[in-house]
């Protein structure tokens, strides 16, 4: 029986295809589960004993530690930096690129706002913070602008001989902001789980919208 044109497709790509719809699917299947729970107003039984452990563990050096990765997870260091990439992709004349990262750092940002007020998640409330916050708790807003961030800086060095060294670091800042906003208090575990879901499944979809999902033309080929 010959081969169809679908067939023939499905045998190039079926691969590439597979591993996009897991690497959307699980962080999208992720946080709606967290979600669902958190709509229905259901705790966590991982959440406050996780907080917990981290507060009975604390130290001056961590209180340092924590509020500096929590600052540079958003307003000193995640936005900052966001929009200093675009305007060196544009300067470079990279306006495809510049585009990509535009549409992941304003699309994970309008998201988490819509998430935040359709959700109304309490911050928690165990101990008074060194950095207290009054937003809502769900999700994470320092974990899915840090997670967005690393995702973008990932996808845009994959071509390059630095891929890995800028996955390790991303990597690593993306879990000491987690961290950071667990230790301070200021977020549970399913917040910073759900933020760090929802800005993978958003920024892969962007990237696969507009990149397909072979490598494609990018300032590092």
């Amino acid at each position: 029986m010959p081969s169809t044109p679908t067939d023939s497709f499905l045998r190039r790509h079926g691969r590439r295809i597979a591993l996009l719809f897991i690497a959307v699917l699980l962080p999208l299947w992720g946080f709606g589960e967290l979600a669902e729970d958190v709509g229905e107003g259901r705790d966590f039984a991982f959440d406050q004993p996780i907080l917990e452990w981290l507060h009975a563990h604390h130290a001056l050096l961590l209180d340092q530690l924590a509020l500096l990765f929590s600052r540079l997870g958003y307003q000193y260091g995640v936005i900052p930096f966001d929009i200093a990439l675009v305007a060196w992709l544009l300067f470079r004349h990279h306006r495809r690129d510049a585009l990509f990262a535009t549409m992941a750092f304003v699309g994970s940002a309008v998201l988490n706002v819509a998430a935040k007020h359709h959700y109304g998640r309490a911050r928690p409330s165990l101990w008074e913070s060194l950095a207290p916050e009054t937003t809502f708790s769900f999700p994470s807003g320092h974990a899915m602008g840090s997670m967005t961030l690393a995702a973008v800086l990932v996808f845009l060095a994959w071509n390059t001989r630095w891929r890995w060294m800028v996955a390790i670091a991303a990597s690593v800042f993306v879990l000491m902001v987690g961290a950071s906003r667990l230790y301070l208090g200021v977020h549970y575990p399913s917040d910073v789980l759900a933020g760090w879901g929802a800005a993978l499944a958003w920024v892969i979809g962007i990237h696969a919208l507009m990149f397909g999902t072979r490598p494609d033309q990018r300032f590092g080929r």
